[in-house]
């Protein structure tokens, strides 16, 4: 079996730690805990694992958050992957600062990255994994707060959350989506 994991976030040292980067921090999380790397790779930086049995590709598009579904479609189709088999990691200001809730389908929430992952795909049926970064900003502010920094209580507590939500991707790829939500939902 072969899975398409895709991290949301902006490329560029000014974006590396923004809670809109999240998606790129838990793959690299995951790439390490497996020794591998990233390489420059047709709209992306990629990488390549395998977990029981399973080849898993990780990408980072490197087309800019609002434009990932162009970077999607593209490993979607060169890798002839079922759309079932896709998982998307972003973040979410609905959700309190580290809740992670995986979902089979749903709606974009407003997310410029997954707007585009639908439009480019034409469904919204795909799995994605929603990490909170909460939503404490004025009126107006959302765009500073999502490319902001994480402060220093939550970046100390991302380790053991990106531990969490590499959990969740490592159980997508063995159990499926519905035996993941049950268990980490």
């Amino acid at each position: 079996m072969r899975y398409l994991i895709a991290g949301l976030g902006n490329i560029g040292a000014e974006y590396e730690l923004t809670r809109h980067n999240i998606g790129f921090l838990i793959l690299d999380q995951l790439a390490e805990v497996h020794n591998e790397e990233f390489s420059s790779n047709r709209l992306t930086l990629k990488s390549q694992l395998k977990y029981k049995g399973r080849t898993v590709h990780l990408i980072k598009p490197t087309t800019f958050v609002n434009q990932s579904g162009k970077a999607v479609n593209y490993w979607m189709n060169e890798l002839k992957m079922p759309v079932e088999n896709l998982l998307v990691i972003t973040d979410d200001i609905s959700l309190p600062f580290g809740r992670i809730r995986m979902r089979a389908k749903g709606s974009s929430g407003g997310h410029n990255g997954l707007i585009s992952i639908e439009s480019a795909l034409s469904t919204s049926a795909y799995a994605r994994t929603r990490f909170g970064i909460g939503s404490d900003f004025s009126k107006g502010r959302q765009v500073d707060h999502v490319l902001s920094n994480f402060t220093k209580e939550e970046f100390s507590a991302l380790p053991e959350l990106m531990k969490k939500a590499c959990d969740m991707i490592h159980s997508f790829c063995t159990v499926g989506i519905e035996r993941t939500m049950s268990a980490y939902n």
